[in-house]
């Protein structure tokens, strides 16, 4: 083994990583280096490269699936959260404390739901698995008929709502749309700062498909166009789940050719 490349959720600074922050049911690894960690594992590895997840998803992404040759793109991971990652000039964007591309944690709502960042109405707090979940507990905790009721997961999870809302349930389409919505309004927010050529979504909830994509493309399509003059492609990542995994490979194989580079 030439070289080890880890994805992890929080504010991971690349050149030592160490764990800086990460809220939620990780965070006993704050304050840790990942290299410390995982070097006994495997002695003699080689470099050990550190980046947050979602980073690490649009590095594999740049390296073989959709931003391949692209120079400008921003990564949006829908899971439990939202991750983030932003490709500005053929480089990933980590700013000056390496918080860079937490896209999850844009404000859509000033006097939203308290957020695990410590904000509140964050993006993730609308439109994330959990939110969305929330919403539709909410709704039947509430008592108000619906097909939820009938799902195999109790309570239903946001694979069932979504795919509820297709069959026409009104309270799971209400729910995904409110989501969509805000989704899409964000990502418009987005691009008017950042201008890319692409924005590319990945993550579990994009196995909606069509139905997640098209209303989202609509959306950004109707508030860019007329300061952009151009359509922003919104795709699905190319790079098969777990795509963080084949990010840190790429990680991995960028810190083996600088290590080659210096021995040289």
């Amino acid at each position: 083994i030439r070289g080890i490349g880890v994805g992890c959720k929080g504010i991971i600074d690349p050149h030592t990583t160490e764990v800086l922050a990460l809220p939620g049911e990780l965070n006993y690894l704050q304050g840790r280096r990942l290299s410390e960690i995982i070097g006994p594992i495997v002695p003699g590895s080689g470099p050990i490269a550190a980046d947050n997840d979602a980073r690490v998803a649009l590095i594999g992404e740049h390296q073989w699936g959709a931003a391949r040759g692209r120079q400008n793109a921003i990564m949006l991971t829908l899971g439990t959260g939202v991750g983030g990652a932003i490709l500005s000039d053929g480089k990933i964007m980590r700013g000056a404390g390496g918080v860079a591309g937490h896209l999850g944690h844009v404000t859509v709502d000033p006097n939203g739901a308290l957020c695990i960042c410590g904000n509140r109405g964050c993006l993730e707090t609308v439109f994330s698995a959990r939110a969305i979940e929330a919403e539709a507990f909410a709704a039947i905790h509430r008592g108000v008929k619906t097909q939820l009721l009938d799902t195999s997961s109790r309570p239903p999870n946001c694979s069932d709502i979504f795919d509820c809302a297709q069959r026409g349930d009104e309270v799971a389409r209400i729910v995904v749309e409110r989501a969509t919505f805000v989704l899409g309004s964000a990502i418009a927010g987005l691009v008017h700062i950042l201008d890319p050529e692409i924005v590319i979504l990945g993550g579990q909830i994009t196995q909606a498909g069509d139905f997640l994509f098209n209303p989202i493309q609509r959306e950004v399509d109707l508030r860019t166009r007329y300061l952009l003059c151009r359509k922003i492609p919104i795709i699905k990542a190319q790079i098969a789940e777990p795509s963080g995994v084949v990010g840190a490979a790429a990680l991995a194989i960028e810190a083996v050719e600088k290590t080659d580079v210096v021995g040289i």
